[in-house]
């Protein structure tokens, strides 16, 4: 079958997140190619629409992260013109990617999110919209990109936000800080994975120590109490069906061990699309669970469809 497949990996994109998309889409292509699929790479770009019509893949994988990629823009395009893709579909992706509106719809279904607020950027430079510390991050963007940690010693909010060149939207969402140990689980196959603990080995888990050696350290299993872990697995599959995703999906997590039973943890957010480099968090737990990486990316094309 993978024999006359043809898939198009789509990778890189414009938005923040290009170069590790395109370091996704790199590790991808090279295993659906070892499983005997016929592949082509495609650098995403605005006639996107164009170049897949004259393709015309078996196949899209998504690859791609952030905007336009993973917010239900190019799953809206796909769906036009008729071609299965991997992942989440228009809704579940624009949904998870909106922070603010995911966590309203993860609260319904019991999932615990950090209280919060949005406002515009330029209204939270002007004062603190909360008492510190807290969290200042785009709506929609992902990898903690344009991200600030705000504490007590700062006299005001991060000034960044009134520049003229911030490219991260209007809009702001602003969170308690939730101290803690930060926590990551996967949707593979339809089940919860494994969880994994994450210790950043910089000043706090940012694009930096996401995607470079040795900026992180990743503990699998995590080193949390079972009933707590169970729970973390619980509500990473409680959060992907509460989102419509369908897929691989990973679910983060801070926890706050001070706080007794399972009420220090709070989820952070549903990645529809995550990372797949070679320091990504999905792979390496679909590898505890002894599914290879080719493996993996085969199951996400046999899993492709319409209509997600």
């Amino acid at each position: 079958m993978a024999a006359s497949k043809h898939v198009a990996v789509l990778m890189g994109g414009w938005s923040s997140e290009r170069e590790v998309s395109l370091r996704s889409g790199a590790a991808c292509a090279a295993a659906l190619e070892s499983r005997g699929y016929r592949v082509t790479r495609v650098d995403v770009q605005r006639d996107i629409a164009t170049v897949l019509a004259a393709l015309k893949p078996d196949v899209a994988f998504m690859a791609l992260h952030g905007r336009p990629g993973e917010d239900g823009t190019i799953q809206g395009v796909l769906e036009t013109i008729g071609i299965p893709y991997t992942h989440s579909g228009v809704l579940a992706s624009s949904l998870a990617m909106q922070k603010d509106l995911a966590k309203t719809v993860m609260a319904t279904a019991g999932v615990p999110v950090a209280a919060g607020l949005t406002l515009s950027r330029t209204d939270i430079a002007k004062a603190h919209p909360m008492e510190p510390p807290y969290v200042i991050k785009p709506v929609a963007d992902g990898s903690s990109v344009g991200v600030f940690i705000v504490t007590e010693e700062h006299a005001h909010p991060p000034q960044e936000l009134f520049r003229d060149d911030w490219s991260h939207g209007e809009r702001v969402l602003v969170e308690k800080y939730v101290a803690g140990r930060e926590l990551t689980c996967a949707v593979i196959k339809g089940e919860a994975s494994e969880v994994t603990e994450i210790v950043p080995l910089l000043k706090f888990y940012d694009y930096e120590a996401k995607y470079s050696k040795g900026a992180s350290k990743h503990v699998l299993p995590a080193p949390i109490l079972p009933f707590v872990y169970q729970e973390v697995r619980r509500l990473t599959l409680a959060a992907h069906v509460s989102l419509g995703c369908r897929g691989v999906s990973r679910a983060d997590f801070r926890y706050d061990d001070r706080i007794e039973g399972t009420g220090g943890l709070v989820c952070l957010e549903v990645n529809t699309q995550p990372g797949m480099t070679e320091t990504s968090l999905v792979p390496e737990l679909a590898g505890y669970a002894v599914v290879a990486f080719d493996e993996l990316v085969q199951w996400m094309v046999e899993d492709a469809s319409l209509d997600r």
